[in-house]
């Protein structure tokens, strides 16, 4: 049976989403936005030359149809992506109301979301009362620190000492529909973190919070303060069956890499693989050898998003990137006869646009084992179609039970 690896780079969007004017960084629309193809612009106009210098270099995605699948999303002629496709390539625009992990994930998946997501407005505190409590009696403390919009990073410089102080826990939303709780591995305690994010998030799933994100850091005042790998999302689950449910239920081996468990509330995985993203590649590297004829690999590589993206940072993205690229080259020769990998992102977070938030934008889809042909404009759902028909198992079904 043939097997299926699917790789999600996430944020990295390529422009040319046709509600992106409804959808905002601060007042600025995202109407314009293109994350790689901007990057790739900077890069060759010499705007990103931290750690890296020159135009944008990914043969290995530009001979997939990278190039194409840009300028077919946004019309944008990328520098230096120009290489004739040896693989299939197309382009996905996403239905569901929001820019954001689960929401492209799920899409993915074969499963947009139904509803609106909530989300926390900008005011001192920004969480109601019924929340503030909950997350007081689930820390068994008198009170929470932060209660407010903020950078994950700067959050915990500003609060970490006073946390360090009280043993009040660090909680604080952003533009996405999230909580996220921020406490001292050793002051407070990972496995007591996880278990108050755990009690939680039920009741901010009933109000259609997507995530409750434990952020766990370790240091001190006077050495500054780190997060560390641990962090665990508890997502809403997903309404219908996904690709995962669909890959279980016909007795496949479904292996999640990196953060595709906890979007999934780990539902449809029979194997978790975590870790920063160098370790990521590692374990993708293993599975080609080791995952069974008819397996699901689904992986996400969320450090483009995290560590660049969020924080407009062009140079490191685009060095990301690279990286990337120069992986996946040692990977593809080692695709057994039959296999299909496909390359795609579930939103934009473009470095060189305004604020800090995602951008809405298309994604690429990029495919070895499906030989070289245009795929056109297609949706997100169609990705997990695509996957299933691969795998020869059900079609994922928002309707259906999983």
């Amino acid at each position: 049976m043939s097997r299926a690896f699917l790789l999600v780079m996430d944020s990295a969007g390529i422009g040319g989403a046709p509600d992106a004017g409804e959808f905002f960084n601060g007042e600025v629309p995202d109407t314009g936005s293109n994350t790689i193809g901007h990057i790739a612009e900077a890069c060759a106009a010499g705007r990103a030359e931290e750690g890296r210098s020159g135009p944008l270099k990914l043969p290995n995605l530009d001979r997939l149809g990278l190039g194409r699948a840009i300028a077919l999303a946004s019309g944008l002629e990328a520098p230096g992506l120009d290489a004739a496709p040896e693989g299939a390539w197309g382009a996905a625009t996403e239905v569901s109301n929001g820019k954001d992990t689960p929401s492209g994930h799920w899409e993915l998946a074969g499963v947009p979301v139904p509803w609106d997501w909530h989300y926390f407005p900008k005011e001192v505190p920004a969480f109601p009362t019924e929340v503030t409590r909950a997350l007081m009696q689930a820390a068994g403390t008198d009170g929470i620190l932060g209660n407010r919009h903020a950078s994950g990073t700067a959050v915990i410089e500003e609060e970490g000492p006073e946390h360090m102080s009280t043993g009040w826990p660090i909680c604080y939303t952003s533009v996405d529909s999230v909580l996220q709780i921020a406490a001292h591995e050793e002051r407070f305690g990972l496995d007591r973190l996880l278990d108050m994010c755990r009690e939680v998030a039920p009741l901010l799933h009933d109000m259609k919070v997507g995530r409750v994100i434990a952020r766990p850091f370790v240091g001190d005042e006077k050495t500054g303060f780190t997060r560390t790998a641990n962090r665990r999302d508890f997502a809403i689950a997903a309404p219908g069956r996904t690709l995962l449910d669909a890959a279980k239920g016909a007795g496949r081996d479904v292996h999640a890499v990196g953060k595709i468990g906890d979007i999934f509330s780990m539902r449809g995985v029979t194997d978790l693989r975590k870790g920063p993203d160098d370790r990521l590649m590692g374990h993708l590297s293993d599975l080609v050898d080791e995952a069974a004829d008819g397996a699901l690999v689904f992986a996400n590589f969320v450090e483009f998003d995290t560590n660049f993206g969020h924080r407009r940072d062009v140079s490191g993205y685009a060095r990301h990137l690279e990286w990337f690229d120069a992986e996946l080259g040692k990977i593809l020769p080692r695709m057994r006869e039959g296999d299909l990998l496909l390359v795609t992102a579930d939103h934009g977070n473009d470095p060189t646009f305004s604020g800090t938030d995602h951008t809405r934008e298309r994604v690429p889809v990029l495919c070895h084992g499906f030989g070289a042909r245009e795929l056109g404009l297609m949706g997100f759902t169609e990705v997990g179609g695509l996957v299933a028909r691969h795998l020869d198992i059900p079609a994922p079904d928002p309707d259906a039970q999983p």
